[in-house]
């Protein structure tokens, strides 16, 4: 079954609403932090496991140049380290350290604890649903992304 066209238009919208609105609360939770969204960004997928370089540029949506520069700042917060890539010694490798770990787990409590504030008046179902939903929503567009680069996907036009 697809989705109307009316449909898909009012989705977008609110997607790009939400985003708004994370967005805002991100920033607002970051002041005075030493890490901005950005970074704590790139920290948190790098907190899924050492990467290579270019697959975590590609992942966030960003160039290779602009990775390296919150790479570097991260490393000089001491919270990765970067390392050559025993299968390519052209690539680098980037994981957590100690301390990365740490305040990538800080980060996420208070993101978490922030979110529990401002949803207080939502019941648990409602947010389990919601959670779920979203969770539903991301795979789709991920995997429907990933067969359209990999050009599985064709246009259905008459």
């Amino acid at each position: 079954m697809a989705v109307a066209p009316d449909t898909a238009a009012d989705l977008v919208y609110q997607i790009f609403d939400l985003q708004r609105a994370v967005r805002c609360i991100a920033t607002a939770s970051v002041r005075g932090q030493d890490t901005g969204v950005a970074l704590q960004g790139v920290l948190r997928f790098v907190g899924e496991g050492e990467s290579r370089a270019t697959r975590l540029a590609e992942r966030l949506g960003v160039s290779a140049p602009v990775l390296s520069r919150h790479i570097a700042d991260l490393e000089e917060h001491g919270l990765v380290i970067r390392r050559q890539d025993p299968d390519d010694g052209r690539a680098q490798l980037v994981a957590l350290t100690p301390l990365g770990a740490e305040k990538l787990r800080s980060i996420e409590e208070q993101r978490a604890a922030a979110l529990q504030d401002y949803l207080r008046d939502w019941s648990e179902d409602d947010a389990g649903a919601t959670a779920k939903i979203l969770h539903k929503l991301t795979d789709s567009l991920k995997q429907s992304a990933r067969a359209k680069a990999a050009g599985t996907i064709t246009s259905h036009t008459s």
